[in-house]
């Protein structure tokens, strides 16, 4: 598949030049959501996540129903809660991580289905979509088909290095409706890295394993965007991506290598959509 391939479902902002960023989206619906005041503490990196054009590729609307893969701190929640509107429903998926011990990245995301409504309605006071939460292995089957789009936002490494992909994919084909797209938005390194670099520790993972990975469990590649490409970052930092902004690892505060990354800015990222085959 070329770089611009297209299959007819897919959106046609595939093919907008990674030029087109930073305007005002069209859709009013969505310039409303990420115009919110409760996202005035994220608003700072929309330069680098490009969220109008990502969920614009992503053919995201309101009213669907929306799988948030590893939702974190929200950031993607306090724009689609919002858009999705009160006849969507915003699903918060983690992965099933287990009730012994661990640190707090995966306690973060023990009991979604408990915890995550009313996280979420903290961060989204005004309403909305309807908001589940979910773990893989428990995800109520009454979702299973009605699925129209999920977003894997940055966690392809986290999802590899803890051996998570088997049952997120396979949870994935049950809960997407036959016509759902899966979009995917992952620190990308360079082609020829080699496989010791992006098993998963450095965030990192190089595109044509991100859609052979993808392909090997029933998924075809729609279409690729450059809109989250970053062709000043090198990709080969020996602390990963966190090396780059906001978290800037080995680089102190006041030094002029930090002025140097900041200028860099944020890490080169893919930017994929994948259909669920027969």
């Amino acid at each position: 598949m070329t770089a611009c391939a297209l299959a007819l479902s897919a959106p046609a902002a595939a093919q907008a030049p990674s030029a087109a960023h930073h305007h005002h989206p069209a859709n009013p619906a969505l310039a409303d959501a990420l115009a919110s005041p409760i996202r005035d503490g994220d608003r700072a990196r929309d330069r680098w996540r490009n969220p109008a054009e990502t969920l614009t590729f992503f053919g995201i609307e309101p009213g669907m129903t929306v799988v948030d893969f590893m939702p974190s701190g929200g950031w993607f929640s306090r724009i689609l809660i919002p858009y999705l509107g009160a006849q969507g429903t915003y699903i918060g998926l983690n992965p099933n991580v287990g009730e012994s011990g661990g640190p707090g990245f995966f306690q973060s995301m023990r009991n979604t289905a408990e915890n995550f409504p009313g996280q979420a309605a903290g961060w989204v006071p005004a309403g909305g979509a309807r908001v589940i939460g979910a773990n893989i292995g428990s995800v109520p089957e009454e979702l299973n088909g009605t699925v129209d789009r999920v977003m894997i936002m940055r966690e392809i490494h986290n999802i590899r290095r803890f051996g998570w992909f088997h049952d997120l994919a396979v949870t994935l084909r049950a809960l997407l409706k036959d016509d759902g797209l899966v979009g995917v938005e992952q620190h990308r390194a360079r082609p020829d890295a080699p496989a010791s670099y992006v098993l998963g520790d450095n965030g990192y993972q190089r595109e044509q394993d991100v859609i052979a990975l993808f392909e090997a469990y029933g998924f075809e590649l729609v279409a690729r965007s450059n809109i989250n490409a970053n062709p000043a970052d090198p990709a080969n930092w020996e602390r990963g991506v966190w090396s780059l902004p906001p978290s800037f690892a080995g680089a102190p505060e006041g030094s002029e290598e930090r002025a140097r990354r900041a200028a860099i800015g944020e890490s080169d990222r893919m930017t994929l959509l994948f259909r669920k085959r027969p």
